[in-house]
């Protein structure tokens, strides 16, 4: 059932659509870097804990497994009742289940803090998306606007281990955790006195079995890398893990093509343009995560390095996502994703090159080099995905469609970290960089990806269409036939 709601968005002054878009970037700043802080500190985490390879990998993944199982059901719940009201539960919830973080003691209790900060941050980042794209009527500011939210959200995945690493370096690794709480407070006073409310003029219904689906499909896929090594793959449990993420993907193909209003329409799909921005979300993050966890492990365990230094080694990646993704999102607004996108593909795909022959000697300068191929792919990949993604759906639901993006990143964060920590579980130290060197194909086989995505995308100028209310199915019809 689609209900139709007054329109209560207001037109904003220049000065406020940029107020709101640093009040959100602020936010998703967050996100993101809960994402990949923690990542650094998994050494210590273990000694402090005592756990391994596999507890560390569901400490990381607890995060952006649930974060991805309920961004789409988040974003339309934003559409519903109000994406400001929806904004502010989450950032609340991710500063409560921070400060619970950074008091556990257990990894159980850790496991389960970070799995509701992903609560919390599911309830961020698409509404994030949402405000922005709604605050920015017109298409050009609005592309540029996305640019920087790219920027933004990419910088904090990139920066992540090297603030951890001085946070751990200082204070110990709850520190990581601890900083979260007075950003959060700082954030929801920002957000009630310049962000307005606004909600889609259609919303949809919450298609609960779907939501239920995603999760359990999600959820075994991950659960199932990450506990591999440990079950054994062949073993009795592995095999039920493989049938019930089958058996889950099939009722969940089945019930979303015959609901009405389905979580995620398979109809999309069909687009290349949107399945295109799809997959290259899940490869890049796929990317960047290997390439982090990979990076810790190797520089802390094979040589030595302390969490600062590992996380200071990143600093070349970190930097150049952040120079490239605004010129990015300009690339975008003048010539449309396929240019920013094969310079994406260019760079990642070289990144990972760079370190297929990795061994315990490799030159520092070469692994900055190989960073800063990869940060320049990230950088470059973002602001084009978002865009063709949202331009993919009916600009009214901006919820839902910045959901199935930051759905495909969060997955394929969560992907690279177990197929990275399904690498070194159990490797000594000075077998690391041996063990790692497929993690360094996969990554430039994402680099190889997004170049194919490339060729999907539209060359069209006008990537963003203005933001209008979802069109019923008369309106639509009309609009074809125009």
């Amino acid at each position: 059932m689609t209900t139709t709601l007054p329109s209560d968005q207001p037109v904003l002054s220049a000065r406020r659509r940029w107020t709101v878009l640093a009040v959100c970037c602020l936010s998703m700043f967050l996100v993101g870097l809960d994402t990949t802080i923690v990542n650094v500190g998994l050494p210590a985490i273990g000694e402090g804990l005592g756990i391994g390879t596999h507890g560390l990998a569901w400490t990381v993944d607890a995060y952006t497994l649930v974060l991805a199982g309920l961004l789409i059901s988040s974003g339309a719940l934003a559409d519903r009742f109000g994406r400001r009201r929806i904004f502010r539960l989450g950032l609340a919830l991710f500063g409560a289940a921070s400060l619970a973080a950074a008091l556990a003691g257990s990894v159980g209790a850790l496991v389960a803090a970070r799995a509701l900060q992903g609560v919390g941050a599911s309830m961020l980042s698409p509404v994030a998306l949402a405000i922005v794209v709604n605050a920015m009527p017109d298409a050009r500011e609005r592309a540029k606007a996305i640019g920087v939210w790219a920027s933004v959200f990419g910088l904090s995945m990139a920066v992540g281990p090297v603030t951890g690493g001085a946070l751990i370096d200082a204070f110990g690794w709850r520190s990581v955790f601890w900083i979260n709480v007075p950003v959060i407070a700082v954030a929801l006073v920002l957000t009630a006195v310049f962000v307005p409310e606004s909600r889609a003029q259609r919303v949809r219904r919450l298609d609960l079995p779907g939501q239920a689906l995603l999760v359990v499909v999600i959820g075994v896929v991950v659960g199932v890398l990450i506990e591999g090594p440990r079950i054994g793959w062949t073993s009795p449990p592995a095999l039920v893990a493989y049938g019930t993420a089958v058996a889950a993907t099939a009722a969940f193909l089945r019930v979303e093509a015959r609901r009405r209003e389905p979580l995620i329409e398979p109809a999309l799909f069909r687009r290349p343009a949107f399945a295109g921005a799809v997959l290259g979300a899940v490869a890049v993050f796929v990317a960047l995560n290997v390439t982090l966890l990979l990076n810790t492990f190797y520089l802390q365990h094979t040589r030595g390095f302390t969490p600062l230094a590992a996380g200071a080694t990143t600093l070349p990646l970190a930097l150049a996502a952040t120079v490239c993704a605004p010129i990015a999102g300009r690339l975008v607004a003048r010539v449309g994703p396929r240019p920013p996108l094969l310079l994406a593909g260019g760079f990642l795909a070289a990144g990972g090159l760079c370190l297929v022959g990795l061994d315990e000697h490799t030159a520092t300068p070469w692994l900055l080099l190989a960073y800063l191929c990869v940060g320049t792919g990230i950088g470059f990949a973002n602001a084009p995905l978002t865009n063709t993604a949202v331009s993919g759906l009916p600009p009214g639901r901006a919820g839902v469609a910045g959901a199935i993006t930051s759905t495909a990143r969060q997955f394929g964060a969560a992907v690279g970290v177990a197929l990275a920590g399904v690498l070194v579980a159990g490797v000594a130290p000075t077998g690391l960089a041996q063990a790692s060197r497929p993690g360094w194909v996969l990554v430039a086989a994402c680099g190889v990806i997004l170049c194919l995505v490339a060729r999907a995308s539209r060359p069209t100028q006008d990537v963003l269409p203005p933001a209008q209310p979802d069109q019923g199915p008369a309106e639509r019809t009309a609009a074809r036939s125009r």
